[in-house]
């Protein structure tokens, strides 16, 4: 056949009307189940199983901006290409596509049906009220403040810096490409406010503590701990890609703090930052106890699913103080991991909801995102030895909670994980 021979265009539609059906509603939960926050692997895992049970041959590809997914035999595959940006993880309809797709699974809905439904609750408004996550902001900086080590008057002063990182928030998210300078605006904001604050009152602060309490919100730690665990799952593009991002945000919000400590010392003159006074013991334990409620307000968790959101965050941060006492932080680190990973997997396994709803918030108790911004922070200040010692711990403690849910997978695997057995990526 000569090089230049022209070739017949295929007849005919790639699939039936059934196939189609069938294709659209597993691209539109994979767009979806994307959009809020589900890992690459579990992605994969999810879409898998829901192509098994339909009777599609299919294979998929995930990252952190993208989805790709082939259907039919290799000869004569589809390939579909879908871009998505990564969205704020939202456990409420996390919650609600996972019903969908086991009510499809189970022949409850038709695919049909499924489509529809997907598109409805993509359609629907936030759970949680714009004041309700302000209010989420504010509470969630004084808790993991106050867990973090600070006093009533770091509390206090990291409460409103988390108000002032939610109305920052809810203002980028109305703007133009907003989202994309969120973390630099807060972190800037709020350490010209603890800092003016600091130098203006007579108040003892530390301001460190405060600040860090201030931006932990912003930090990104949960998404360092998705990205070891994709690596240790050989998702090599995904937890790289992860990874990248992660670490660019760890350096936005350490030169947004770096630039606003500049101009309020302009403003202001020079602060003196002073230790925090040590408070009683129980106030760490009502910390503790609000931090995942916190945590379900700004994940936008439904109501019915806080108390065992809860649970799980409490048993966890429970085995990691208690491994703590026998054991290096890491171990426990991991150990805690483990717990709060087999709680979310049965949890799944029971038909409850996904593994995010009660995995999520209680790994949130366990990240090591304080840890990262002290060691940008030092670096900073040019403090090289404490700042690269802490950025190894850094990794070291994600290390260990990834470790920690890959052997919860393993002990308890998720209801689609035992269905779906996948090649390394």
């Amino acid at each position: 056949m000569g090089a230049d021979m022209p070739v017949a265009p295929s007849s005919g539609a790639p699939y039936s009307d059934e196939e189609a059906a069938a294709v659209g509603f597993v691209l539109r939960l994979g767009r979806a189940l994307h959009g809020y926050g589900l890992s690459a692997d579990a992605l994969e895992y999810n879409l898998q199983a829901m192509s098994d049970r339909l009777g599609l041959e299919a294979n998929f590809f995930t990252t952190p901006t993208s989805i790709f997914a082939a259907f039919g035999p290799p000869e004569r595959q589809h390939t579909h290409l879908i871009r998505v940006f990564p969205g704020d993880v939202d456990l409420g309809k996390l919650a609600r596509l996972d019903a969908v797709s086991r009510d499809v699974e189970q022949h409850r809905l038709t695919v049909i049906e499924g489509s529809r439904r997907i598109d409805e609750i993509i359609a629907l408004p936030p759970i949680s009220r714009p004041v309700v996550r302000v209010l989420g902001y504010g509470v969630a900086s004084a808790v993991v403040c106050r867990i973090l080590g600070g006093g009533i008057n770091e509390v206090l002063v990291a409460g409103f810096a988390g108000l002032l990182t939610g109305a920052i928030s809810l203002a980028s998210n109305r703007l133009p490409h907003g989202t994309h300078v969120f973390e630099l605006v807060a972190a800037f904001a709020v350490s010209l406010v603890v800092t003016c604050f600091a130098a203006i009152s007579d108040l003892r602060l530390s301001v460190p503590t405060a600040t860090l309490g201030g931006v932990i919100v912003l930090v990104p730690g949960l998404t360092v701990t998705v990205a070891m665990t994709e690596l240790a799952r050989r998702h090599l593009a995904a937890g790289t890609a992860r990874l990248s991002g992660a670490f660019l945000v760890f350096v936005t919000i350490a030169f947004g703090v770096a630039v606003g400590a500049e101009v309020a010392g302009a403003l202001v003159g020079e602060v003196r930052s002073l230790q925090p006074r040590r408070l009683p013991d129980w106030t760490l334990t009502l910390a503790v106890a609000v931090a995942p409620l916190a945590f379900g307000v700004l994940l936008r968790a439904r109501l019915r699913d806080f108390p065992w959101l809860w649970l799980s965050s409490a048993i966890g941060y429970t085995a990691v103080r208690l491994a703590a006492l026998s054991f290096g932080p890491a171990m426990a680190a991991s150990i805690g991991a483990l717990v709060v990973g087999v709680l979310a997997n049965l949890y799944d396994r029971r038909g409850l909801g996904p593994a995010a709803v009660a995995q999520v918030p209680g790994v949130l108790l366990l990240v090591p995102g304080s840890i990262g911004y002290r060691s940008l922070s030092s670096l900073l200040d040019q403090n090289v030895i404490v700042g690269v010692t802490a950025a190894f711990t850094m990794i070291l403690t994600a290390v260990a909670i990834a470790a920690g849910l890959l052997v919860a997978s393993v002990l308890v695997p998720t209801h689609r994980q035992r269905e779906t057995t996948r090649p390394s990526a």
